[in-house]
């Protein structure tokens, strides 16, 4: 029977709930929606509140309990996840009411929104970059807030997220085997991301990036590419002294060296087959020319006799000469 009662108690307290709120829905009575809202706010009904604070914009507009709307209506949904919308409430809040106490948490909650909606590495990264901004704009606010003691490890955190996003993306290349692709890739995340704590790591794949690429390279381009990737293992050797990635630049050097060593050898016989194409390629031109020469001198020759013959009459040749 206790057991029975109970339900009926709790059945008959979600109808009167829902009367309620459904009532608050249809109201315009701002002083009951408020009280409704509220209430739902404290059981953590995160969308019926929301609901009732969106019929309350409007209707508390100009009046002190504005603020009070906004502010609720931001958190409830942070707590419902809804972290875009909850970021734009908070600063909303931080930038229209500049008098109200709470302007300071606002501002830390809008970024600490940001943050919160930061995707995976591996995911668009447009929330990263704008939590980023908003805890530094936080940090440059309020520099003297205590809100402010663990806004650069949250920065950290976010800019290490798009160090390894990149470091990711130019690792896809060396996978590819697109060595030239990966060389650039990794060398433009050192150049914006100059502290990153991922340097071993990139300057390991650049040396295997460049050594490949010097390597398997075309002709042309193979001497300066080798050059390239030499002078890098020794940065690596100055950078980190006495390391595995040091003995690692060693040994690739000795393989680049050897490599040098048969493409010199390589361009000795190029350039000798070149200096003997080249002679061969005069000495046919010279006896086309020579050819030619002959040729010419016959033309000449036989237009010379052509001429003779018309300038020069046949012989018991007569002539008339005609009167008028």
């Amino acid at each position: 029977m206790k057991k029975l009662f109970s339900l009926f108690a709790i059945a008959f307290l979600l109808l009167s709930c829902n009367k309620q709120y459904d009532l608050a829905m249809k109201s315009a009575d701002k002083d009951f929606i408020m009280k409704v809202a509220n209430e739902k706010y404290e059981k953590k009904k995160w969308t019926d509140a929301l609901a009732l604070y969106e019929r309350l914009t409007n209707l508390v507009a100009g009046t002190d309990d504005a603020p009070e709307v906004v502010y609720k209506s931001a958190y409830a949904n942070y707590y419902d996840k809804n972290y875009k919308l909850a970021a734009h409430q908070f600063k909303n809040f931080s930038v229209t009411f500049t008098n109200d106490p709470r302007k300071e948490e606002a501002a830390y909650m809008s970024a600490l929104c940001y943050y919160e909606g930061s995707m995976d590495y591996n995911l668009d990264q447009s929330n990263t970059t704008s939590a980023i901004n908003e805890l530094q704009e936080f940090l440059n606010n309020y520099p003297n807030s205590e809100k402010a003691k663990n806004i650069n490890d949250l920065i950290d955190e976010l800019n290490y997220k798009l160090e390894f996003k990149a470091y990711e993306n130019a690792r896809q290349y060396f996978k590819m085997a697109d060595y030239k692709a990966a060389t650039i890739a990794f060398e433009n995340v050192l150049n914006d991301f100059p502290a990153t704590k991922l340097k071993s790591k990139i300057y390991a794949y650049i040396l295997k990036s460049k050594s490949e690429l010097g390597i398997n390279s075309i002709y042309d381009l193979k001497k300066e590419r080798l050059e390239s990737a030499i002078a890098f293992t020794r940065q690596v050797e100055r950078e980190y002294p006495n390391s595995d990635l040091s003995k690692e630049a060693l040994d690739i050097r000795a393989k680049l060296e050897k490599e040098v060593v048969e493409f010199a050898k390589l361009q000795k016989e190029v350039e000798a087959r070149k200096a003997e194409f080249t002679e061969k390629q005069k000495a046919a031109e010279a006896k086309e020319d020579a050819k030619k020469q002959v040729k010419d001198q016959q033309e000449a020759n036989k237009i010379k006799i052509d001429s003779a013959k018309i300038s020069t009459p046949e012989p018991g040749a007569t002539f008339k000469i005609r009167r008028n």
